[in-house]
């Protein structure tokens, strides 16, 4: 379903030039009125429009800077003295079935695949990236890493292993952090081992209290093995989307006072005795049950070991994440999910949802990241694992290697490749509503200023920008995102 967000404008109504008029009142040539002040400089400008005839495309004209700030055309203000979330990246998920369809890439095309994907100067600079701890709807089979026969169980997970990563998930995000160093990677479970569970099935049921602790143990154990093979885990949340229950794949409900308990009770202090810091992200769910994370962030026992909280995009609302800051601003905020698929194939409308919901919307609500479902699927939308059958991937890859960069992958663009790990959003006005143009701006730890605008409407639309005593001009397009970066 295509959504939208309200935003309040404070800039005048988009305004249209009339020509001039001789004697005997016939109309002469339309007059271009002139802009005021002189050009100092010229802003690099990246297009994608909705007829893909521009996909991040370099304008070679820019976006003229002016030394004054005086305009008549419909205008924002940018800030960049008041600044707001860190940034820590831009993503999406290497699934398991991600992982496999990279890793048969033949090395020349998987090495350029990576390349454009996370190079920050040959590519666009991914730089978070979220993966399964075990089986999700997006892996080659059900799995946990300490799976027993039935009616067995393992207290002290003597049977532990990664093994199943180790084929394709771990080869793959080594290969990654030879162009993405510093990428910051998420761990999220769909699911305990089954023998932990009311359902005795990786598939349903929720986690038993008696091995809380044992499930601790098993998140310490997954970081330290990741970071065994240099990968390091900086963030993981207790459950992915724990309000979702299913047989048809790995699932596992857990209600916010189980989360609660298991956090404070468990996975808190044994990250801690264990000496790591890797963050504890609680929720990971829709946007539409605020209900969950503020009762978690409103448990003092458990608040004092979670960083903050995760939403996916599938219910609800953006603004949702602003509510949850208003009640506990001292707390992080994540997006971590939500996909494209075979349900809505428009390129133009997806831009337009895609930057404006999400990307836009998220960050202006708080989100210090925005990260998508797949990474990379095959043709056929998958592998699968008894999940979705048409999400789409960042990247579709063929059975011959060939890759298509899809919708995805340029919203992910206009953001990942200027946006940089540690950049700060600032303050930006909205332009009024009837001109159908969103905004969010940022600026990056060496002082470059990145302005991303959207224009959903059907016409092309002029807009100033003010910076204290200067401002930027450009017209752009119908249909259109645009990146502009200045020093």
């Amino acid at each position: 379903m295509k959504k939208s967000f309200v935003y309040i404008g404070l800039a005048a109504l988009f305004f249209s030039c009339s020509g001039s008029e001789d004697s005997s009142g016939n109309p002469g040539p339309p007059v271009t009125p002139v802009e005021s002040g002189n050009v100092v400089g010229t802003a690099n400008v990246w297009v994608t429009n909705g007829e893909q005839t521009k996909l991040l495309s370099k304008q070679s004209s820019g976006a003229s800077i002016y030394d004054t700030n005086a305009t008549t055309d419909p205008s924002i203000s940018v800030d960049f003295s008041q600044q707001y979330q860190e940034i820590e990246g831009f993503g999406a998920a290497l699934t398991g079935s991600s992982a496999i369809v990279i890793n048969g890439m033949n090395a020349t095309q998987k090495d350029a695949l990576l390349k454009d994907l996370f190079s920050t100067t040959e590519g666009i600079g991914l730089s978070y990236l979220r993966l399964t701890i075990g089986a999700s709807d997006f892996s080659s089979a059900n799995f946990s890493y300490d799976d027993m026969p039935a009616g067995s169980t393992d207290a002290s997970l003597a049977n532990f292993s990664i093994a199943p990563d180790e084929t394709d998930v771990v080869p793959v995000m080594q290969s990654i952090l030879a162009y993405a160093s510093n990428i910051k990677i998420m761990g999220s479970p769909w699911s305990a081992p089954a023998w932990m569970k009311t359902s005795q099935s990786m598939n349903g049921g929720s986690l038993k209290p008696e091995w809380y602790d044992a499930y601790g143990n098993y998140f310490v154990k997954y970081i330290n093995a990741y970071a065994a093979h240099g990968i390091t885990i900086d963030a993981i949340t207790p459950q992915n989307e724990p309000l979702h229950e299913i047989n048809t794949y790995p699932t596992m409900k857990m209600t916010a006072v189980e989360q609660a308990d298991f956090i404070k009770s468990s996975l808190g202090p044994k990250l801690q005795a264990a000496g790591l810091t890797t963050k504890i992200i609680a929720y990971d769910h829709n946007f539409d049950r605020t209900d969950y994370p503020l009762s978690i962030l409103g448990d003092a026992q458990a608040a004092q070991y979670v960083d903050g909280s995760a939403f996916h995009a599938y219910a609800g609302e953006a603004g949702a994440m602003n509510v949850v800051h208003a009640a506990f601003p001292n707390k992080n905020l994540y997006f971590t999910e939500v996909s494209g698929g075979g349900w809505s194939t428009n390129f133009a409308e997806n831009l337009k949802w895609s930057i404006g919901n999400i990307f836009i919307g998220t960050t202006r609500n708080w989100s210090k990241n925005v990260l998508l479902w797949n990474l990379a699927l095959n043709s056929n939308s998958g592998p699968t694992n008894g999940g979705c059958i048409d999400c789409r991937g960042v990247v579709t890859v063929t059975a011959n290697g060939s890759v298509t960069k899809n919708v995805e992958y340029y919203a992910l663009a206009h953001f990942s490749k200027f946006v940089k790990p540690g950049a700060k959003r600032v303050n930006s006005t909205n332009f009024d509503n009837s001109l159908g143009l969103q905004n969010v701006a940022f600026v990056n730890a060496d002082e470059s200023k990145v302005l991303v605008v959207l224009n959903t409407s059907q016409t092309a639309r002029k807009f100033a920008v003010k910076i204290d005593d200067k401002k930027i001009v450009y017209s752009l397009e119908p249909q259109a995102v645009a990146t502009i970066v200045w020093q």
